[in-house]
Order: structure tokens, then C-alpha cells, then sequence
């Protein structure tokens, strides 16, 4: 079920970004910890298995690249493998401490509290955002973050957004479980959901922001960026991988974006 979004809700201009007002479960340094070890196993495979392609095909520039959320700098070594000059930004100081250990000759940058202002000036071909805004509440938050990184786009760039699908709250997966929290499937828009992840040693539940594709849609449209292309990633019968449901519900969502001037 979602909860209809008032269109009259006044979106603040700034390009802040806001607190967070519920339990990030990576702020805690043994998760955080066992995240940064987590490279692209099981169901991860299945987010980043045809980015390549994607990105290929919507952003043919091979030039600056910005990772929006990189955490420990999964997606930033992996946006350098696609051959990008990468950027990888974040508000957590300790992750970012822990990707420049993993990666020693990566850039990194630390978004403090006046939110975006750190890259006033800076122009990128693509942003990557990976699983970042499933940790994003509130539609203000979500449309003043959007709105600032579709300031940041060269003219012919896009915004990719790497999602959870709301499908991954309500069934068992081969590298997550739900079965712990049947409340996921009564949620709504902007609710806490929870889920737990199986690929690491840490098995405490992970706490998202429940936020369905129609509920993107919305922001999309008020950040003013416009949707190139959507993909849903299933998994394939012939991969190494125990896939329970992947095969035929995405657990994923990737939403490819561009500016409203582009």
C-alpha cells in the first residue's frame, strides 16, 4: 500500500542535506565494518551486473564521474573500472576513512553539513547513486537532493539511480531475508522497513526507507530531472548463484535520469 503525496507539499530550495532521523544501521562501526568488506556477492551481483551496459549506453563520454553515498568506495572502484576519473562523496567520515584504506589512489570527499556546497563548481557526466537514497526520508529531502545533483550534470549527463525495489522487503532473496518482519508488507510511502542481510557476519536487521517507483516518479518530476530509461535486473538460471527469488521478482531498481535542460 503507499500514501498518496500531496502535491501542494512546498519543497524547500536548499541544497542541504538533511539529518537523518532514523537508525542508519552503518553508522555503527562493526556493520559499517562488515560492509566494507561486502564486494558484489549473491543478489548484489544483480545491481551492478548490467550497469556497465547501462552506462554505455546513456552516458558514451568516458569522463568525471561523481559517486553519490560511496560508503567504503564499492561503487567508486567500480565506476573506475568502467573507465571513469571518479569522485566518491559521503557524510560518514569512518567509511570514507575505511574506502581510502581499500583504495589508497581514489578520491574522496567528506559532505559536511552545509550539504553540496563542497562541489559548487564541479560539472560531471554521470552520478551514480547506489542504494544511497534508500536511506533518504521524507520527500523534501529526497527532491532538494536530486535538484542539487541535477545542477552538478554536464549538459549531456545523466543521473543513475540504483534503488531497492519495494519487491525486496516482502520475499526471501540469496543474500537477504524478510521473514523476520511481516509488518514490511502492510508499509508505506516513507516508512521504515526492515531487512536483514545474510552476505555479511552481522545479521541485525538494516533499517530503509520504503519508497515504491510511483513515489520516484514524483520526485523525479519535482527535482526536474526526467526518466530516460528504467530497469529491472532478474536473475538468470545459468548464474552461480542460489537464487531463490531473483529469477522472478527484481529485487532492484534502476532508474536512468536526465537533466530538465539536457
Amino acid at each position: 500500500m503507499e500514501t498518496a503525496i500531496d502535491p501542494n507539499i512546498e519543497v524547500s530550495s536548499t541544497l542541504e542535506v538533511p539529518s537523518v532521523v532514523f537508525r542508519n544501521a552503518y553508522e555503527d562501526e562493526t556493520m559499517a565494518a562488515a560492509y566494507a568488506r561486502l564486494e558484489f556477492p549473491g543478489t548484489y551481483y544483480l545491481a551492478y551486473r548490467d550497469l556497465p551496459q547501462i552506462i554505455a549506453k546513456h552516458v558514451p563520454s568516458k569522463g568525471r564521474a561523481l559517486d553519490f553515498g560511496c560508503g567504503a568506495g564499492r561503487s567508486t572502484r567500480f565506476l573506475r573500472t568502467c573507465g571513469f576519473d571518479t569522485l566518491g562523496v559521503d557524510i560518514s567520515a569512518s567509511m570514507l576513512q575505511r574506502a581510502r584504506v581499500l583504495d589508497p589512489g581514489g578520491e574522496y570527499l567528506l559532505l559536511e553539513d552545509d550539504g553540496l556546497r563542497a562541489l559548487a563548481g564541479r560539472r560531471f557526466d554521470l552520478i551514480l547513486s547506489a542504494f544511497t537514497f534508500d536511506n533518504v526520508p521524507t520527500l523534501t529531502r529526497k527532491v532538494a537532493l536530486f535538484r542539487a545533483l541535477g545542477q552538478l550534470l554536464n549538459p549531456a549527463g545523466r543521473v543513475i539511480n540504483l534503488v531497492s525495489s519495494a519487491a525486496i522487503y516482502v520475499n526471501e532473496w540469496a543474500s537477504f531475508t524478510t521473514a523476520d518482519f511481516p509488518e514490511n508488507r502492510a508499509a508505506q510511502t516513507g516508512d521504515i522497513v526492515r531487512i536483514i542481510n545474510t552476505a555479511i557476519d552481522d545479521r541485525r536487521p538494516v533499517e530503509d526507507i520504503l519508497w515504491p517507483d510511483d513515489a520516484y516518479d514524483d520526485v523525479f518530476a519535482r527535482a526536474n530531472l526526467s526518466p530516460v530509461e528504467t530497469y529491472r535486473p532478474l536473475g538468470l538460471e545459468h548464474e552461480p548463484f542460489p537464487w531463490v527469488a531473483e529469477t522472478r521478482v527484481a529485487p532492484w531498481v534502476i532508474h536512468v535520469l536526465r537533466g530538465s535542460t539536457t
